[in-house]
């Protein structure tokens, strides 16, 4: 999609982060833009910049684990602007810890954003796009998914995490192939960021009441993790602007992968390889051993 002017775009997450960083984009290029996020002062302040230059917004405040929800949100968007040409299932939440200590409700919480979340925007949003290519040989769509390299390289400590994040990464490909078999005009495309400037690790602010754990102390790991996660994401280089960019770069181009860290792929091929000749999977800290054995001293720390 080189030409964004008068088209409409759908953003979730679109508060902060990757989502606000495409709806600034999207305006520069005279898109019209559905701008939705859970977070309604956050939404409001984007909101407010986004018109100020220049280009319709409709807001939307909504939880996209709630599919009634996300349901609303194309409803709203027919209804606004007409079928939308790119489709950005953004938004997400951030957890951490090891794997059997989830509960129920971080599973639940997750997986409900992360991973439902997208489902229900390819679900609702495909067929309307879908229909709009049958109708018009010159429309053009793009769904564009945001996954993460946890998705790909399943680092330990991030459990609830990877799991939603691969389960959007098997999603995204196979949509790729099932648009293949019906479509030429409308496309799929993966985004796996890596730590990136985006506020991701605050994203329990948002936690639903009825999914907190509220008579339950985090964990040690979960504390770990949350501080891990923290430094990790804050001091990132890549900035989300950059990584907005390289979504609206895919698109024009027609490339299915998205990375923000491109040099981060040396472990997805070690991983692949490891399936492939069916060894046991490698230490993940095998190129900085210093910081597992630092990991390893904390959890097993009787402190």
């Amino acid at each position: 999609m080189k030409n964004l002017s008068g088209r409409v775009a759908v953003i979730t997450g679109a508060g902060s982060g990757f989502g606000l960083e495409a709806s600034r984009i999207a305006a520069r290029g005279g898109m019209k833009i559905v701008m939705a996020d859970v977070q309604a002062d956050a939404l409001e302040g984007a909101v407010a910049e986004i018109r100020a230059l220049g280009t319709e917004v409709l807001p939307f405040l909504l939880d996209v684990s709630r599919a009634a929800e996300v349901e609303a949100l194309a409803a709203a968007t027919l209804d606004r602007f007409g079928t939308p040409h790119f489709v950005f299932n953004n938004a997400g939440v951030g957890a951490g810890g090891l794997v059997w200590e989830h509960t129920a409700k971080d599973w639940d919480w997750v997986l409900g954003v992360n991973l439902f979340g997208v489902a229900h925007g390819v679900r609702v949003f495909t067929p309307l796009i879908l229909a709009a290519a049958e109708a018009d040989a010159d429309y053009e769509g793009h769904i564009v998914n945001t996954a993460s390299m946890a998705g790909l390289l399943t680092a330990p400590n991030m459990g609830v995490y990877n799991v939603s994040k691969a389960g959007v990464v098997s999603m995204t490909e196979t949509l790729c192939h099932d648009l293949a078999l019906v479509t030429d005009q409308v496309h799929a495309h993966l985004l796996c960021p890596y730590f990136v400037p985006t506020g991701i690790h605050q994203s329990g602010r948002n936690r639903p009441a009825e999914l907190q754990d509220s008579d339950i102390r985090p964990t040690r790991s979960q504390l770990i993790a949350a501080a891990m996660s923290e430094k990790a994401v804050t001091s990132g280089k890549v900035t989300a602007a950059e990584v907005a960019q390289r979504v609206f770069d895919a698109m024009a181009g027609n490339r299915f992968y998205v990375f923000s860290h491109p040099q981060a792929l040396g472990g997805v091929r070690t991983r692949l390889e490891d399936q492939v000749n069916g060894r046991n999977p490698t230490d993940p800290f095998h190129e900085r051993p210093e910081l597992g054995e630092r990991l390893r001293a904390k959890l097993r720390s009787a402190d």
